[in-house]
């Protein structure tokens, strides 16, 4: 049997867990910057069209419609089916772009660690 030489070679680094301190601190801090994220999202506002701008919702970061705006020459009765068609579509891309806002700022906060951290605090009504 052969030595094998190791010299020369780094030796591995141990990887420093953090404290239980640090680490408590660390998702207060998240936890503050999520509630402040959440507050912030009430008053952000998003203006979607459909219909070819016949049609205009505005929605809050919190899925909620302020406003629906309906050009008056779809107000005859011979369009309402159309008019329903349009409002769906606009409310359902309304709140499509209202939850990508929603989820884009939670992600800042949380550095991209998914959906599973942010179910998980929120479970916890940390949230």
């Amino acid at each position: 049997m052969s030595k094998r030489s190791f010299r020369g070679r780094p030796k591995p680094k141990k990887n420093k867990m953090p404290s239980a301190g640090g680490l408590m601190n660390q998702m207060q801090q998240m936890q503050e910057q999520m509630a402040n994220a959440q507050s912030a999202l009430e008053n952000e506002t998003i203006t979607v069209t459909a219909g070819g701008g016949a049609i205009s919702i505005v929605i809050t970061g919190h899925q909620r419609i302020n406003s629906i705006t309906v050009d008056p020459e779809l107000l005859t009765p011979d369009d309402a089916e159309m008019l329903q068609d349009m409002l769906v579509a606009g409310v359902n891309a309304a709140i499509e772009q209202s939850q990508a806002l929603a989820a884009e700022r939670m992600e800042g906060i949380t550095g991209g660690l998914g959906g599973g951290l942010s179910d998980m605090l929120g479970g916890l009504g940390l949230g």
